[in-house]
C-alpha cells in the first residue's frame, strides 16, 4: 500500500509536467529543456514570497503559479517567438532551450544558494494512515490538484473556442494561420498554460520535500518518458502513462533500491519505443502540405 500511495504522488507530478510539456510541444514541435527550470522557478517564487516577503501561505502560492506562467511568456517573447520568425530550425529551438535551463538553474543557485530549502513551517508528522500506508496531506493536495487540473485541461482543449483554436495550431500551424487563426497568440496562450502547470507541480513538489536549483530536471525526464509512453497528442494516454511511469519508479525504489528507479523507467520507455512508438493512444502519424 505504501509503494501504491508513493507512486499515486509521483504520478501526480509526472502528470502535471508532462502534460505542461506535452501541451507546449504539440504546438511547437520541439524540446522545451527550460519547462524543468520553470518548474524549479515556481518553488523557488513560493520561497521567495513566503519566507523572504512573509506573505501569506494562499497568496504565495497563487503568486507564484502566476510568476511561473509570466516567465514561460516572457521566455517565448523574447527568445522563441524572435527565433521562429527568423526561421530557426526545431535543433536551434531545442539549443536555445537547454541554454535557458542552464542560466536560469544557475540563476536561481547565485539567488538562493545550492543548499536545500524549505518552505514547510509545521512539525513533520506520521501522515495519514490509508490501509497500513501513509500519506501527508501535501501529497493528498498533489493527487487532488493534478487530477482536476488535468481534467479542465482536457475540457478546455475540447469545448472552448481558445482549445479547439490550440488543437488546430498543433495539428497544422500554416493552415492554421490561412484559416485565420493567430497562431502567435495562440502559442503564447500555450506557454502561459504549460508554464503554470509546471508551476503548479514545483510549488508542490517545494511543500512536500523541500528544493534544490537542479530540481526540475527529473521531473521534465519522467514528464516526457510519460508523455512519450502515452501518446504526445492523447491526455488520457498520458494519465495512463504517468500512472505507469510512477509504479515503475516506486516499485524499482522499493525491491532493489532508489539508485535504480530512473534506470527502470527508461528500461520501460525503450520497450514502448520498440513495440509501440506512438504510445498507448497516440494516434497515426499524419503529413500534410498545402
Amino acid at each position: 500500500m505504501q509503494v501504491a500511495l508513493n507512486a499515486l504522488v509521483s504520478s501526480s507530478v509526472i502528470l502535471l509536467v508532462g502534460a505542461g510539456f506535452a501541451l507546449i510541444f504539440t504546438t511547437t514541435r520541439f524540446f522545451h529543456f527550460a519547462h524543468g527550470a520553470i518548474f524549479a522557478l515556481g518553488a523557488y517564487s513560493l520561497f521567495l514570497l513566503q519566507v523572504w516577503c512573509g506573505q501569506p501561505t494562499p497568496i504565495a502560492l497563487v503568486l507564484a503559479v502566476v510568476l511561473a506562467a509570466g516567465f514561460g511568456c516572457a521566455v517565448e517573447l523574447a527568445v522563441y517567438r524572435p527565433l521562429r520568425t527568423k526561421g530557426a530550425s526545431p535543433l536551434v529551438l531545442l539549443l536555445a532551450s537547454l541554454g535557458l535551463y542552464v542560466v536560469l538553474q544557475n540563476a536561481l543557485a547565485m539567488t538562493f544558494g545550492d543548499e536545500t530549502k524549505s518552505v514547510r513551517s509545521s512539525v513533520v508528522t506520521e501522515g495519514l494512515d490509508v490501509l497500513g500506508g501513509y500519506v501527508t496531506p501535501v501529497q493528498v493536495a498533489t493527487i487532488c490538484t493534478s487530477a482536476v487540473l488535468v481534467a479542465v485541461l482536457a475540457v478546455f482543449l475540447k469545448c472552448t473556442k481558445m482549445g479547439k483554436a490550440v488543437r488546430a495550431v498543433a495539428d497544422d500551424a500554416e493552415l492554421a494561420k490561412i484559416s485565420g487563426i493567430a497562431s502567435d497568440r495562440v502559442i503564447l496562450a500555450v506557454f502561459a498554460i504549460g508554464s503554470a502547470l509546471a508551476g503548479v507541480a514545483g510549488v508542490l513538489v517545494a511543500m512536500d520535500v523541500d528544493m534544490i536549483p537542479t530540481m526540475g530536471m527529473t521531473p521534465l525526464m519522467l514528464g516526457v518518458v510519460a508523455v512519450v509512453i502515452g501518446g504526445v497528442d492523447s491526455i488520457p494516454g498520458l494519465a495512463l502513462a504517468a500512472v505507469l511511469v510512477g509504479a515503475a519508479q516506486q516499485a524499482g525504489a522499493w525491491w532493489l533500491g532508489s539508485q535504480w528507479q530512473d534506470a527502470i523507467v527508461f528500461a520501460v520507455l525503450l520497450v514502448f519505443l520498440l513495440v509501440r512508438p506512438r504510445g498507448f493512444l497516440g494516434g497515426r502519424l499524419r503529413k500534410a502540405s498545402v
